[in-house]
C-alpha cells in the first residue's frame, strides 16, 4: 500500500508524526508532501525535527495568500506530484486549505482521499475550517473521526456507510510528549521575558481571524488578557504580529508578556507549567485537556465539545463583553476536581488509522478482483 500524506500547517505536523511513526512500522510505502502553508521555521521546521518526523519527500513552497490563491497554488503544484506518484491513498489531515487542495486534487485524478480528524463541526460558517473540513469529509472515501460525536455529525450528513472510529491521532503524540517532558528529557520552554516559569502564569494564544482581523476586536481582546491577574504568556503567531502592527496595537501591555511560538515539547511543557490556558485555537484547546490544564476559549463555540464537561473548557465570544472580574475568575478558575475520561481514545490511534486503510484497501481489492474473473 502507497499512501501520500498532505500537510503544510502546525496542527498537520503535529497529526503527522504519530502517524509516520506507524508507517513506519510497517511494509507500507509512505510518502510525505509539505505543502508549504506555513513557511515560518516557528511553525514548520521545528516539528520536523522535534517530533522525528522525516523529512518531506516534495516540498511546494506555496507560502501565504488568500484563501483562493493558497488553495489554487497548492492545487497547482500537487497535481502533478498525484499523477506521477499513483498512490493508492492521499491521507489529507485537519481542516486547512492544504486539506481541501489535497482533496480536490486526488479526487479529480480518480486518487483514492482519506480524512484524518472527519466529521468534527463548528456550525460557524464565518470559519474558513468549516468550509474546509465540510467539503473534504463529502468528497473523501474514508472518513477517519476521532470522536463518537464526529461520528453522529458524519451520519447525520449521509456519510455514515464511508466513516470510521478511529480515535484522535493527537492524544498519541501529546501523552508521548507529556511523559518526556515529566521524565526530564526536553529542556525548559523558552517562555516570554517577565514569566517565571515557577510561579502562577496564564499561557495564551491568538490567531483566528475572527479575533484578530478587525482592530476594535483584537485591541479589546488585548486590553482584557492585559487586566488579567496573573502574567500572561502570549505566544505570538505570525498572523497576530502581522495584524497587530497593522492596527497599531501594542501586545506587550498590562499582564501580557509576548513570545515565540514553541516547538511542540516546549508547548506542552509551557501548558503543564502554567495555571492555566487561553486560546481560540482548537488544538491547544484539547491539548489542555489532555494535561489537565483549565481552558478559557475566546470563541463562541468549539469543535472538541467533550472539553466542555464538567468545566474543563469555558467558552467566552468576547471577554471584553464581561466584567473584570467575572473575566478574571474565569481565566484564572481551579480545575474540577472531577477527573475527565478519555473521549479521544488512549493514545494508539495512529496505528488504528493505519489497520482501517488497510481494511478498506483490502475491502476494494475483493471488487476488482471479482470482476477480472468474471471477464475472464
Amino acid at each position: 500500500m502507497k499512501v501520500i500524506s498532505i500537510v503544510g500547517a502546525r496542527p498537520q505536523l503535529v497529526k503527522l508524526a504519530p502517524i509516520a511513526a506507524a508507517f513506519a512500522r510497517t511494509e507500507h510505502q509512505h510518502v510525505i508532501v509539505h505543502t508549504g502553508q506555513h513557511y515560518d521555521a516557528d511553525l514548520s521546521d521545528v516539528f520536523f525535527s522535534g517530533l522525528g518526523i522525516p523529512d518531506p519527500d516534495v516540498h511546494l513552497g506555496v507560502g501565504s495568500g488568500s484563501h483562493g490563491a493558497q488553495t489554487g497554488a497548492v492545487l497547482t503544484a500537487l497535481d502533478p506530484v498525484l499523477e506521477a506518484e499513483q498512490p493508492d491513498w492521499v491521507l489529507v489531515y485537519g481542516d486547512t486549505n492544504s486539506t481541501i487542495a489535497g482533496a480536490l486534487s486526488a479526487v479529480k485524478q480518480h486518487l483514492k482521499v482519506a480524512h484524518l480528524e472527519a466529521g468534527l463541526r463548528s456550525f460557524n460558517r464565518r470559519m474558513p475550517e468549516e468550509h474546509n473540513r465540510v467539503l473534504t469529509d463529502h468528497c473523501a472515501d474514508l472518513l477517519l473521526a476521532p470522536t463518537a460525536e464526529a461520528m453522529r455529525h458524519l451520519a447525520n450528513e449521509g456519510l455514515a456507510e464511508r466513516s470510521r472510529l478511529a480515535g484522535d491521532v493527537m492524544v498519541d503524540i501529546c501523552l508521548r510528549i507529556r511523559d518526556a517532558v515529566l521524565a526530564g528529557e526536553h529542556p525548559a520552554p523558552a517562555l516570554p521575558d517577565g514569566i517565571d516559569p515557577g510561579a502562577p502564569f496564564l499561557l495564551a494564544t491568538l490567531h483566528r481571524p475572527d479575533n484578530t482581523d478587525a482592530p476594535d476586536r483584537l485591541a479589546a481582546i488585548i486590553k482584557a488578557l492585559g487586566e488579567l491577574p496573573l502574567p500572561v504568556a502570549l505566544l505570538a503567531h505570525p498572523r497576530l504580529v502581522a495584524k497587530a502592527q497593522l492596527h497599531g496595537i501594542e501586545l506587550n501591555q498590562g499582564s501580557v508578556r509576548v513570545g515565540r511560538p514553541l516547538p511542540y515539547a516546549g508547548l506542552v511543557a509551557g501548558v503543564l507549567a502554567s495555571a492555566g490556558v487561553v486560546t481560540d485555537s482548537g488544538g491547544l484547546q484539547k491539548e489542555a485537556y489532555l494535561l489537565d490544564r483549565v481552558c478559557t476559549t475566546i470563541r463562541p463555540e468549539t469543535e472538541w465539545v467533550e472539553t466542555l464537561e464538567d468545566g474543563w473548557n469555558h467558552l467566552v465570544p468576547d471577554p471584553h463583553e464581561l466584567s473584570p472580574q467575572k473575566w478574571a475568575e474565569l481565566a484564572v478558575r481551579s480545575a474540577p476536581t472531577t477527573p475527565h475520561g478519555a473521549p479521544y481514545g488512549e493514545g494508539t490511534a495512529a496505528r488504528r488509522v493505519v489497520e482501517l486503510m488497510e481494511q478498506a484497501t483490502q475491502r476494494a481489492a475483493v471488487p476488482a478482483q471479482t470482476a477480472k474473473a468474471a471477464h475472464v
